[in-house]
């Protein structure tokens, strides 16, 4: 079968493409925006790329269109797909009928931290020898790549409650039908399609319908609006996570989330010892090794596989040091996951000065959803400096204005480059948080420091 994905180029999408090759199906596909490195990986799995969406691109027509949720109406390729009655799906449907059906799901789902725990519950099934295969929003640094069918039956998916296509505005986890799904947290986002909280844990819910009786969910023991989900009904065995609360129980021995003990249900599993910081991070290891234990994984032999675990890229990444500045780079979309992640830093770190350059790039950011949460989430920096583009719809001085003087605003990335180096010495840690490419800042931060 030939198909061809519209919007390829997307983490998703791209993951899709790399599947449907791997079970043996022509694959081409075509994007606004085809390069490096998501172009390169696919050209490489011999998956034939286009640059835009022309009408041309659907001639001869493929045997099956598999739309990304990024296509809209009024798209020369999405209106020549409908006028022309090709066949088409969405990229969680075709997925979840595909290949899901299958497979023993394992379906990670929460607002905060479906990546890292996605990468880290695949890194414990193999290292179980249970092969996984997996589809992740991101790159996990133990495998190098972000989709594979792998040997086993389990398959780790991380599960988006973003909508599945133009045609389809139910999450996109409802079609993946797991035997075990981690409800990780539940906030408000993506404040384009959902207008509040209720919105989202409606379609949480209709996750939570689709886990059969025999299969287990595990839910964070702290979170009041997934408690909220369960009470709508619930049909399958729960187990729950928190730092010292909950069936599977963390107690911290370094502050900074780096060691921690393990019990389960009263019973002391053990220790870990790893790279990641906070306890966002102990929260979402806590999350892997419930769902792995539950897959048929003994939790015991697992713990030292957390040492070697690679976190995904852009997430509190070291992309360089320069005469004692650290720079970092992180994926921020949401004052929740900026808090806790400055929270961990800064308890690693003690005393020296952390500096934050935030773009606003997400939709809720955008939108402002997010404007009154944004300086207390900030905190523990000791210096901001906010890219507020031009066309940025809402005054970013709500927020600089908020933390009283440890904040400023910059037009371009090239100025806001310029306001930190003039601001940073050495012993600094320059936190780069963004959700999107950010024009390369972290990198070229470092190259500017070193002139």
């Amino acid at each position: 079968m030939r198909l061809h994905i519209l919007g390829i180029c997307g983490t998703f999408m791209g993951g899709v493409a790399a599947l449907a090759r791997e079970l043996g199906e022509t694959v081409e596909g075509s994007d606004a925006n085809v390069y490096p490195p998501m172009s390169t990986q696919l050209e490489a799995l011999g998956i034939a790329l286009m640059q835009g969406y022309k009408v041309e691109h659907l001639q001869p027509a493929p045997d099956l269109v598999v739309v990304g949720n990024a296509m809209t109406r009024g798209n020369p390729a999405v209106e020549y797909m409908l006028d022309q009655r090709l066949r088409y799906v969405s990229g969680p449907q075709w997925l979840g009928e595909r290949l899901l059906a299958e497979r023993e799901v394992l379906a990670v789902a929460g607002t905060h931290g479906k990546t890292t725990t996605t990468s880290l519950l695949a890194h414990l099934l193999d290292g179980a020898g249970l092969a996984p295969g997996f589809l992740i929003g991101g790159v996990p640094g133990n495998f190098g790549i972000s989709a594979r069918l792998g040997q086993g039956k389990h398959f780790v998916i991380e599960a988006d409650e973003y909508d599945s296509a133009f045609f389809d505005k139910r999450s996109k986890f409802v079609h993946y039908r797991p035997r075990i799904a981690i409800l990780n947290n539940l906030e408000y986002d993506h404040a384009d399609i959902f207008p509040d909280v209720a919105a989202i844990q409606r379609q949480f819910h209709h996750l939570v319908r689709t886990v059969p009786g025999n299969g287990r969910l595990i839910v964070n023991a702290h979170d009041a609006y997934l408690a909220e989900v369960l009470a709508m009904g619930c049909w399958t065995p729960v187990e729950t996570f928190g730092i010292g609360k909950g069936d599977w129980q963390a107690a911290l021995i370094a502050a900074d989330g780096s060691h921690f003990a393990v019990q389960y249900k009263g019973e002391v599993i053990g220790e870990v010892k790893w790279s990641l910081l906070g306890d966002h991070s102990v929260m979402n290891a806590l999350a892997a090794l419930a769902a792995a234990a539950a897959a048929g994984a003994d939790p015991r032999a697992l713990l030292p596989a957390f040492a070697t675990f690679e976190s995904v890229k852009r997430r509190m990444e070291v992309v360089g040091e320069v005469d004692g500045v650290r720079v970092y780079d992180d994926f921020a979309h949401h004052p929740t996951a900026i808090a806790t992640t400055l929270a961990g830093l800064r308890a690693k770190v003690g005393q020296a000065r952390i500096l934050v350059a935030l773009e606003p790039r997400s939709n809720s950011m955008r939108l402002g959803a997010h404007a009154e949460a944004l300086a207390p989430s900030l905190s523990d920096a000791d210096a901001v400096v906010f890219l507020h583009r031009p066309e940025l719809p809402w005054d970013a001085r709500r927020v600089t204005d908020a933390l009283h003087g440890r904040a400023s605003t910059a037009p371009t990335v090239d100025e806001l480059l310029a306001a930190l180096k003039a601001q940073t010495r050495a012993g600094d840690h320059v936190v780069f948080m963004s959700n999107g490419g950010f024009e390369n800042a972290p990198r070229r931060f470092v190259e500017a420091l070193t002139l």
